[in-house]
């Protein structure tokens, strides 16, 4: 596999926690299938956790240990404020 920091920097990791969807949507050439159309409609963060580590694992530990505490808080924090929100 590839270093994340050969064909990444600050700005698309910062996209990336910001806006997961765009990101996904116009800045990587990974994915295609039902399940990714899937993951990245219901839980964009938790999909981007599951291609971070099958891209990134060799090379980049700590990277993906913030990455997979990303995607379930803020999976987590979404649902509560949808919830409250809702009530």
């Amino acid at each position: 596999m590839h270093n994340f920091w050969e064909h990444h920097g600050w700005l698309f990791i910062m996209a990336m926690f910001f806006f997961p969807r765009l990101t996904m949507l116009f800045a990587t050439t990974f994915g295609g299938g039902l399940l990714y159309y899937i993951g990245w409609l219901l839980m964009p963060r938790l999909t981007v956790a599951i291609i971070a580590t099958i891209l990134f694992h060799d090379h980049n530990t700590l990277l993906l240990i913030f990455t997979w505490i990303w995607a379930f808080s803020g999976e987590a924090g979404e649902k509560i404020v949808i919830k409250n929100s809702s009530k």
